[in-house]
């Protein structure tokens, strides 16, 4: 098993038992944009995982037996954030593929990089509903934190593109700020 799969599964307890938590994907399915559809809407309780710091991404580049230095973590930070899906993925395949961060990280937002599956499913979405593609596009072009609609702001942050401060948003890491920067460019101007 993987070290995230592990950590998400289970955590010790200081008696060394083992504790299991039930754990839901949050997905990116177009029924997940209807918050009228959820056929667990209201059914227990949902907790927000958050982010990864600096000291656990430190860990977890550890746990992938990667000898990387703090500037290392921080180029792989300054990229997908602490996105647990995302740093996973990338240090997953930094391991396997014997690769360096280096090579990495210029290809991540583009077509023929790591996350391009993931990219395009959100793309897909976004197609599927042009008002979101445009408060993303939005919100991809600036460089500060933005305002955009309610109902955008919460289909986006439910899809996990976009982070929260107040009423105000920015794109939860760079990797979607740059792909969704060019890629929805494209998109917006032909769906018009």
């Amino acid at each position: 098993m993987r070290p995230l799969q592990t950590c998400a599964l289970y955590r010790r307890a200081p008696s060394t038992d083992v504790r299991l938590y039930p754990v839901l994907r949050r997905g990116t399915f177009l029924s997940a944009l209807d918050i009228n559809s959820s056929p667990l809407a209201g059914v227990g309780l949902e907790i927000k995982l958050p982010e990864f710091c600096f000291k656990q991404v430190q860990e977890l580049v550890k746990l992938y037996g990667l000898d990387w230095s703090a500037s290392q973590i921080e180029q792989l930070m300054a990229m997908v954030g602490g996105h647990p899906y995302l740093m996973d993925k990338a240090l997953d395949y930094l391991q396997r593929q014997q690769i360096t961060l280096e090579q990495l990280l210029p290809t991540a937002p583009t077509e023929a990089g790591l996350f391009s599956d993931h990219l395009r499913r959100h793309l897909g979405n976004l197609q599927q509903h042009p008002e979101l593609a445009i408060a993303l596009h939005e919100v991809v072009q600036a460089n500060n934190w933005v305002t955009i609609p309610s109902t955008q702001l919460f289909k986006l942050h439910r899809m996990g593109l976009i982070k929260l401060q107040g009423n105000t948003v920015m794109p939860s890491c760079d990797l979607y700020r740059q792909y969704f920067r060019e890629r929805l460019g494209v998109e917006v101007i032909s769906n018009k």
